[in-house]
Protein backbone atom coordinates (compact mmCIF):
# COMPACT_ATOMS: atom_id res chain seq x y z
CA UNK A 1 0.00 0.00 0.00
CA UNK A 2 1.33 3.42 -0.92
CA UNK A 3 2.43 5.67 1.94
CA UNK A 4 1.23 9.26 2.29
CA UNK A 5 4.30 11.51 2.31
CA UNK A 6 4.13 15.23 3.11
CA UNK A 7 6.98 17.21 1.55
CA UNK A 8 7.35 20.34 3.66
CA UNK A 9 8.94 23.37 1.99
CA UNK A 10 9.13 27.16 2.28
CA UNK A 11 9.86 28.29 5.82
CA UNK A 12 10.25 31.55 7.70
CA UNK A 13 13.75 32.64 6.61
CA UNK A 14 15.44 34.26 3.62
CA UNK A 15 15.99 30.76 2.23
CA UNK A 16 12.32 30.04 1.49
CA UNK A 17 12.66 30.35 -2.31
CA UNK A 18 15.50 27.81 -2.40
CA UNK A 19 13.44 25.52 -0.18
CA UNK A 20 10.47 25.65 -2.57
CA UNK A 21 12.77 24.59 -5.41
CA UNK A 22 14.22 21.75 -3.32
CA UNK A 23 10.77 20.54 -2.28
CA UNK A 24 9.50 20.52 -5.84
CA UNK A 25 12.48 18.41 -7.00
CA UNK A 26 11.70 15.89 -4.25
CA UNK A 27 8.02 15.93 -5.31
CA UNK A 28 8.94 15.28 -8.95
CA UNK A 29 11.53 12.58 -8.14
CA UNK A 30 9.78 10.26 -5.67
CA UNK A 31 8.40 6.95 -6.97
CA UNK A 32 4.63 7.41 -7.31
CA UNK A 33 4.07 3.65 -7.22
CA UNK A 34 5.32 3.69 -3.59
CA UNK A 35 4.25 7.10 -2.31
CA UNK A 36 1.30 9.47 -2.47
CA UNK A 37 3.13 12.80 -2.30
CA UNK A 38 1.77 16.12 -1.04
CA UNK A 39 3.48 19.50 -1.32
CA UNK A 40 3.02 21.32 1.97
CA UNK A 41 3.94 25.02 2.07
CA UNK A 42 4.97 26.18 5.54
CA UNK A 43 4.87 29.97 6.00
CA UNK A 44 4.27 32.19 9.03
CA UNK A 45 0.84 33.22 7.77
CA UNK A 46 -0.30 29.81 6.47
CA UNK A 47 0.39 26.07 6.39
CA UNK A 48 -1.27 24.66 3.26
CA UNK A 49 -1.32 21.66 0.95
CA UNK A 50 -0.87 22.88 -2.63
CA UNK A 51 -2.19 20.61 -5.40
CA UNK A 52 -1.02 20.49 -9.02
CA UNK A 53 -3.49 23.23 -9.96
CA UNK A 54 -2.17 25.50 -7.17
CA UNK A 55 -5.33 25.08 -5.11
CA UNK A 56 -4.59 25.44 -1.39
CA UNK A 57 -6.02 23.36 1.46
CA UNK A 58 -5.22 24.38 5.06
CA UNK A 59 -3.25 22.05 7.32
CA UNK A 60 -4.78 21.20 10.71
CA UNK A 61 -1.84 21.89 13.03
CA UNK A 62 -3.37 19.81 15.84
CA UNK A 63 -2.48 16.56 14.08
CA UNK A 64 -0.82 17.74 10.82
CA UNK A 65 -3.67 16.48 8.66
CA UNK A 66 -5.52 18.01 5.72
CA UNK A 67 -9.07 17.80 4.42
CA UNK A 68 -9.17 17.60 0.62
CA UNK A 69 -12.64 17.61 -0.96
CA UNK A 70 -14.24 16.45 2.32
CA UNK A 71 -11.72 13.62 2.73
CA UNK A 72 -9.27 13.74 5.65
CA UNK A 73 -5.67 12.75 4.90
CA UNK A 74 -3.05 11.86 7.51
CA UNK A 75 0.61 11.40 6.73
CA UNK A 76 2.83 8.36 7.28
CA UNK A 77 6.06 10.35 6.91
CA UNK A 78 7.29 13.91 6.39
CA UNK A 79 10.08 14.75 3.97
CA UNK A 80 11.76 17.87 5.34
CA UNK A 81 12.94 20.24 2.60
CA UNK A 82 12.84 23.47 4.64
CA UNK A 83 16.19 25.27 4.73
CA UNK A 84 16.59 27.60 7.69
CA UNK A 85 13.83 28.15 10.26
CA UNK A 86 11.64 26.28 11.22
CA UNK A 87 12.85 23.20 9.32
CA UNK A 88 16.57 23.24 10.06
CA UNK A 89 16.65 24.63 13.60
CA UNK A 90 14.70 21.94 15.47
CA UNK A 91 11.19 23.39 15.62
CA UNK A 92 9.57 21.14 13.00
CA UNK A 93 11.52 18.14 14.29
CA UNK A 94 10.13 18.70 17.80
CA UNK A 95 6.59 19.21 16.45
CA UNK A 96 6.63 15.94 14.49
CA UNK A 97 8.21 14.08 17.39
CA UNK A 98 5.32 15.18 19.60
CA UNK A 99 2.86 13.97 16.95
CA UNK A 100 4.82 10.72 16.48
CA UNK A 101 5.16 11.30 12.72
CA UNK A 102 8.49 10.12 11.22
CA UNK A 103 10.49 12.78 9.36
CA UNK A 104 13.57 12.55 7.18
CA UNK A 105 16.00 14.96 8.84
CA UNK A 106 17.91 14.65 12.11
CA UNK A 107 16.34 14.93 15.56
CA UNK A 108 15.37 18.17 17.32
CA UNK A 109 18.53 18.58 19.42
CA UNK A 110 20.90 17.85 16.53
CA UNK A 111 19.06 20.32 14.30
CA UNK A 112 19.16 23.09 16.91
CA UNK A 113 22.83 22.44 17.67
CA UNK A 114 24.09 22.38 14.08
CA UNK A 115 21.97 25.42 13.13
CA UNK A 116 23.87 27.38 15.78
CA UNK A 117 27.35 27.57 14.24
CA UNK A 118 28.99 28.74 17.48
CA UNK A 119 27.55 25.97 19.63
CA UNK A 120 28.22 23.27 17.05
CA UNK A 121 31.90 24.20 16.68
CA UNK A 122 32.25 24.36 20.48
CA UNK A 123 30.92 20.80 20.83
CA UNK A 124 33.24 19.44 18.13
CA UNK A 125 36.51 21.14 19.14
CA UNK A 126 37.22 18.80 22.13
CA UNK A 127 37.18 15.89 19.67
CA UNK A 128 40.06 17.44 17.73
CA UNK A 129 37.97 18.78 14.85
CA UNK A 130 39.97 21.69 13.40
CA UNK A 131 38.21 25.02 12.81
CA UNK A 132 39.06 28.66 12.07
CA UNK A 133 39.84 31.12 14.87
CA UNK A 134 36.59 32.76 15.92
CA UNK A 135 35.17 35.73 17.85
CA UNK A 136 31.57 35.94 19.06
CA UNK A 137 29.29 38.99 19.41
CA UNK A 138 25.67 39.23 20.57
CA UNK A 139 23.35 42.09 19.66
CA UNK A 140 23.92 44.89 22.17
CA UNK A 141 27.52 43.92 22.96
CA UNK A 142 30.22 46.59 22.77
CA UNK A 143 32.12 46.26 19.48
CA UNK A 144 35.87 46.19 20.11
CA UNK A 145 37.29 46.25 16.60
CA UNK A 146 40.88 46.07 17.84
CA UNK A 147 40.17 42.93 19.89
CA UNK A 148 38.37 41.31 16.94
CA UNK A 149 41.24 41.90 14.53
CA UNK A 150 43.81 40.80 17.12
CA UNK A 151 41.94 37.49 17.52
CA UNK A 152 41.02 36.62 13.93
CA UNK A 153 43.19 38.87 11.73
CA UNK A 154 42.36 40.34 8.34
CA UNK A 155 40.79 39.41 6.03
CA UNK A 156 38.05 37.77 8.08
CA UNK A 157 34.48 36.58 7.65
CA UNK A 158 31.59 38.12 9.56
CA UNK A 159 28.63 35.72 9.67
CA UNK A 160 25.13 35.59 11.05
CA UNK A 161 25.34 32.74 13.55
CA UNK A 162 22.00 31.13 12.67
CA UNK A 163 21.44 31.57 8.93
CA UNK A 164 22.13 29.64 5.76
CA UNK A 165 22.70 30.05 2.01
CA UNK A 166 25.38 32.67 2.82
CA UNK A 167 22.81 35.25 3.96
CA UNK A 168 24.39 37.70 6.38
CA UNK A 169 28.02 36.90 5.44
CA UNK A 170 30.66 39.47 4.48
CA UNK A 171 34.36 39.10 3.81
CA UNK A 172 36.16 42.02 5.45
CA UNK A 173 39.58 43.27 4.34
CA UNK A 174 39.84 46.58 6.21
CA UNK A 175 39.10 47.62 9.79
CA UNK A 176 36.86 50.46 8.60
CA UNK A 177 34.55 47.94 6.83
CA UNK A 178 34.03 45.82 9.94
CA UNK A 179 31.08 47.72 11.43
CA UNK A 180 29.06 47.58 8.20
CA UNK A 181 29.64 43.82 7.95
CA UNK A 182 28.47 43.43 11.56
CA UNK A 183 25.31 45.39 10.72
CA UNK A 184 24.65 43.11 7.72
CA UNK A 185 24.99 40.03 9.93
CA UNK A 186 22.76 41.44 12.65
CA UNK A 187 20.05 42.03 10.01
CA UNK A 188 19.79 38.20 9.81
CA UNK A 189 20.38 37.16 13.44
CA UNK A 190 20.99 38.57 16.93
CA UNK A 191 24.22 36.55 17.27
CA UNK A 192 27.23 36.70 14.98
CA UNK A 193 30.47 34.79 14.57
CA UNK A 194 33.61 36.36 13.12
CA UNK A 195 36.15 33.88 11.74
CA UNK A 196 39.69 34.03 10.46
CA UNK A 197 40.20 33.63 6.71
CA UNK A 198 41.49 30.19 5.76
CA UNK A 199 43.39 30.26 2.48
CA UNK A 200 43.12 26.85 0.85
CA UNK A 201 41.05 24.43 -1.19
CA UNK A 202 37.38 24.43 -0.18
CA UNK A 203 35.39 21.21 -0.36
CA UNK A 204 31.86 20.14 0.44
CA UNK A 205 31.20 16.68 1.87
CA UNK A 206 27.82 14.97 1.87
CA UNK A 207 27.18 12.29 4.49
CA UNK A 208 23.93 10.34 4.53
CA UNK A 209 22.34 7.31 6.18
CA UNK A 210 21.95 4.94 3.22
CA UNK A 211 20.45 1.47 3.60
CA UNK A 212 21.20 1.54 7.31
CA UNK A 213 24.86 2.56 6.98
CA UNK A 214 26.63 5.93 7.28
CA UNK A 215 27.85 6.74 3.76
CA UNK A 216 30.25 9.52 2.76
CA UNK A 217 29.46 10.69 -0.77
CA UNK A 218 32.06 11.75 -3.39
CA UNK A 219 33.66 15.06 -2.41
CA UNK A 220 32.96 18.30 -4.26
CA UNK A 221 35.58 21.01 -4.76
CA UNK A 222 34.23 24.56 -4.64
CA UNK A 223 35.79 27.13 -6.94
CA UNK A 224 33.84 30.38 -6.63
CA UNK A 225 33.93 33.01 -9.36
CA UNK A 226 33.35 35.53 -6.56
CA UNK A 227 35.36 36.48 -3.50
CA UNK A 228 33.93 33.51 -1.59
CA UNK A 229 31.17 30.87 -1.91
CA UNK A 230 28.33 33.37 -1.51
CA UNK A 231 24.63 33.23 -2.48
CA UNK A 232 25.32 34.01 -6.16
CA UNK A 233 28.03 31.37 -6.31
CA UNK A 234 25.74 28.80 -4.67
CA UNK A 235 22.54 29.42 -6.60
CA UNK A 236 23.16 31.62 -9.63
CA UNK A 237 25.89 29.58 -11.28
CA UNK A 238 28.78 31.85 -10.30
CA UNK A 239 31.02 28.96 -9.22
CA UNK A 240 32.50 25.68 -10.34
CA UNK A 241 31.48 22.63 -8.32
CA UNK A 242 33.84 19.84 -9.28
CA UNK A 243 32.93 16.28 -8.26
CA UNK A 244 35.10 14.40 -7.46
CA UNK A 245 37.35 17.10 -5.99
CA UNK A 246 40.82 17.58 -7.48
CA UNK A 247 42.66 16.72 -4.28
CA UNK A 248 45.13 14.00 -3.36
CA UNK A 249 44.06 10.58 -2.10
CA UNK A 250 45.54 11.46 1.28
CA UNK A 251 43.48 14.67 1.52
CA UNK A 252 40.38 12.80 0.34
CA UNK A 253 40.76 10.14 3.04
CA UNK A 254 41.37 12.79 5.72
CA UNK A 255 38.27 14.83 4.96
CA UNK A 256 36.10 11.72 4.51
CA UNK A 257 37.20 10.47 7.92
CA UNK A 258 36.54 13.83 9.59
CA UNK A 259 33.13 14.22 7.93
CA UNK A 260 32.06 10.75 9.06
CA UNK A 261 33.43 11.44 12.55
CA UNK A 262 31.43 14.69 12.77
CA UNK A 263 28.25 12.87 11.65
CA UNK A 264 28.75 10.20 14.29
CA UNK A 265 29.85 12.53 17.13
CA UNK A 266 26.70 14.59 16.60
CA UNK A 267 24.54 11.43 16.31
CA UNK A 268 23.08 12.64 13.04
CA UNK A 269 20.39 11.10 10.85
CA UNK A 270 19.28 11.86 7.32
CA UNK A 271 21.30 14.14 5.05
CA UNK A 272 24.19 16.38 6.05
CA UNK A 273 26.49 18.50 3.96
CA UNK A 274 29.51 20.05 5.64
CA UNK A 275 32.08 22.50 4.30
CA UNK A 276 35.83 22.30 4.90
CA UNK A 277 38.88 24.31 3.88
CA UNK A 278 42.28 22.67 3.76
CA UNK A 279 44.97 24.57 5.65
CA UNK A 280 48.42 22.92 5.73
CA UNK A 281 46.76 19.85 4.15
CA UNK A 282 44.41 19.49 7.14
CA UNK A 283 40.61 19.90 6.75
CA UNK A 284 39.12 22.71 8.88
CA UNK A 285 35.35 22.57 9.41
CA UNK A 286 33.29 25.65 8.50
CA UNK A 287 29.74 24.44 9.19
CA UNK A 288 27.27 21.55 9.07
CA UNK A 289 24.00 21.76 7.12
CA UNK A 290 21.24 19.30 8.02
CA UNK A 291 18.75 20.24 5.28
CA UNK A 292 21.08 20.92 2.34
CA UNK A 293 19.88 22.09 -1.05
CA UNK A 294 18.09 19.33 -2.97
CA UNK A 295 17.65 20.87 -6.41
CA UNK A 296 19.23 19.01 -9.32
CA UNK A 297 21.99 21.63 -9.37
CA UNK A 298 22.63 21.38 -5.62
CA UNK A 299 25.80 19.80 -4.31
CA UNK A 300 24.45 16.81 -2.38
CA UNK A 301 22.27 15.51 -5.26
CA UNK A 302 25.27 15.93 -7.60
CA UNK A 303 27.37 13.86 -5.19
CA UNK A 304 24.70 11.16 -4.95
CA UNK A 305 24.55 10.84 -8.73
CA UNK A 306 28.36 10.57 -8.81
CA UNK A 307 28.03 7.72 -6.29
CA UNK A 308 25.55 5.95 -8.58
CA UNK A 309 22.48 6.89 -6.51
CA UNK A 310 19.58 8.40 -8.47
CA UNK A 311 17.46 11.17 -6.97
CA UNK A 312 14.54 8.73 -6.76
CA UNK A 313 16.73 6.34 -4.73
CA UNK A 314 18.23 9.15 -2.62
CA UNK A 315 14.89 10.60 -1.57
CA UNK A 316 13.10 7.25 -1.31
CA UNK A 317 15.86 5.88 0.94
CA UNK A 318 15.50 8.90 3.24
CA UNK A 319 11.81 8.09 3.71
CA UNK A 320 12.45 4.40 4.30
CA UNK A 321 15.19 5.20 6.87
CA UNK A 322 12.87 7.62 8.67
CA UNK A 323 10.08 5.06 8.84
CA UNK A 324 12.20 2.21 10.24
Amino acid sequence: MRKNVAIIMGGYSSEYEISLKSGNVVYESLDDTKYNTYRIHIFKNKWVYVDDNDNEFPIDKHDFSVIIHNQKTNFDCVFNAIHGSPGEDGFMQAYFELLNIPQTSCNMYQAALTFNKRDCLSVLKPYGIKTAESYYINLGDKIDEGAIIKKVGLPCFVKANKAGSSFGITKVYKKEDLQNAIDVAFAEDDEIIIESFLDGVEVSVGVIKYKGEVKVLPITEIVSDNDFFDYKAKYLGESQEITPARISNDMTKKVQAVAKQVYEILKMDGFTRSEYIFKDDEPHLLEVNTVPGLTKESILPQQAVAAGISLEELFGNAIEEAMK
